[in-house]
């Protein structure tokens, strides 16, 4: 039997197998690499993380994205250089390359818990048996459309996770909802392509990220507004560098942490490119959506109480994503109804681990224990580290009381 099968490829998977890799923990793990960045985001984006917090990890740091791009002559700083989405998603696979060449681009369809652990089915008929299971899968499981538009035909309305390039948005007018990242990254991309673009957000104002310079600061500077990978200030290092200790804030606590920090915004780079180019309807929240005569009809009210109509050929919504393990639908539904949850979430260890015994979080879904580090890039070398402690600590177990067996019956 297998001691663990990890499921996912992004920035956590590859960082967990590259740990396992080196600690000796065996595995295998599954999943197309840097999916979610090479399927499911804007072609063209730009990375809201600095350099230095877009890595992804080994033990011993020797391949991060600043050596990578080192050895590719690509333009890199830790600060004042966004990262494109291209370099992001090449220097994943080049570290799927060196750092975990074990990976299966295969898919896991099945998940089911049996006596010894876990039972597994891959989409090519395979089936094997894992004592754990690692749950590194990304956000596109679970992509949100407000229930108000979700019956319209995916001909009309999708997810902005559904694409990946604006080609085929040429000569429609579209219509984009929603004031976080995605959302202004297409609004931005489609404007700039030529395509008829309308941002429509419920908040009054957009919100973007400052420019950090690579400039040196003083002493003070960093002491009043410490730097982080979740950005400056004291609040952010906390929540970037002590996941651990939050894990110890009270249920309540971390929930209202997790749900009010770092809430939707835009990078630096792209405030002039929306603000000054891109047709906005703020302050004003969908009410419902109807199709008539090949167009969708969005009824919007604003804050004042009006109401009024606009119309456009595709909406994009790109309102964010909401964990709901049902979506995970590979997990049978024994193991989901087994695991202990707490705002749709699962409750979680200290080591990553759920209510159901082998079975990991890492990632978003690990976001309402570790906190909101885990939404992003830079939460991986922490999981990696916590998961493959944990597991080599098992597995250290194992051997002792096999080695310890083993010594009893040769007394015998």
């Amino acid at each position: 039997m297998l001691d663990t099968a990890i499921i996912g490829a992004g920035p956590y998977g590859l960082s967990i197998a590259a740990h396992f890799r080196n600690r000796g923990i065996p595995f295998r793990v599954f999943g197309r690499p840097m999916d979610s960045w090479r399927a499911h985001m804007p072609k063209g984006m730009l990375l809201k993380s600095d350099g230095f917090a877009s890595n992804i990890y080994d033990p011993n740091d020797q391949f991060t994205l600043g050596r990578f791009c080192a050895e590719e002559g690509i333009e890199y700083a830790d600060t004042g250089i966004p990262v494109r989405l291209d370099t992001f998603a090449r220097y994943g696979l080049a570290f799927r390359e060196r750092m975990v060449p074990e990976l299966e681009d295969k898919q896991v369809v099945s998940v089911k818990h049996v006596s010894q652990g876990y039972l597994l089915q891959l989409d090519n008929g395979e089936t094997l048996s894992a004592r754990n299971v690692v749950l590194a899968v990304g956000i596109t499981h679970f992509d949100y459309v407000p229930e108000n538009l979700a019956h319209l035909p995916a001909e009309f309305l999708s997810h902005s996770a559904r694409h990946h390039d604006v080609e085929q948005f040429r000569g429609r007018e579209v219509i984009v909802i929603g004031g976080g990242s995605s959302a202004l990254d297409w609004a931005a991309l489609l404007q700039e392509a030529g395509v008829d673009v309308k941002l429509v957000a419920r908040q009054a104002a957009l919100k973007f990220h400052g420019k950090l310079t690579g400039q040196q600061r003083s002493l003070w500077q960093r002491i009043q507004r410490p730097q982080s990978g979740l950005g400056p200030g004291w609040r952010s290092s906390f929540y970037a560098n002590a996941p651990a200790a939050f894990h110890r804030l009270p249920e309540s606590l971390r929930l209202e942490i997790v749900k009010r920090t770092l809430g939707p915004s835009g990078g630096w780079f792209v405030k002039d490119r929306v603000m000054n180019h891109v047709p906005q309807l703020l302050g004003h929240t969908v009410q419902r959506g109807e199709v008539k005569e090949r167009k969708v009809h969005l009824h919007v009210r604003a804050q004042d109480g009006t109401e009024r109509e606009i119309r456009a050929d595709h909406v994009i919504s790109a309102t964010g994503y909401k964990l709901n393990l049902e979506r995970l639908t590979f997990l049978s539904s024994d193991i989901r109804a087994k695991l202990t949850t707490l705002a749709d979430t699962p409750v979680l260890s200290s080591t990553c681990e759920s209510s159901v015994p082998g079975l990991y979080f890492v990632g978003i879904a690990a976001a309402n224990s570790f906190g909101p580090v885990m939404r992003f890039a830079f939460g991986a070398d922490f999981a990696a580290r916590t998961v493959t402690r944990a597991l080599a600590k098992s597995l250290s177990g194992k051997a002792e009381l096999v080695h310890a067996e083993s010594a009893v019956t040769t007394a015998k």
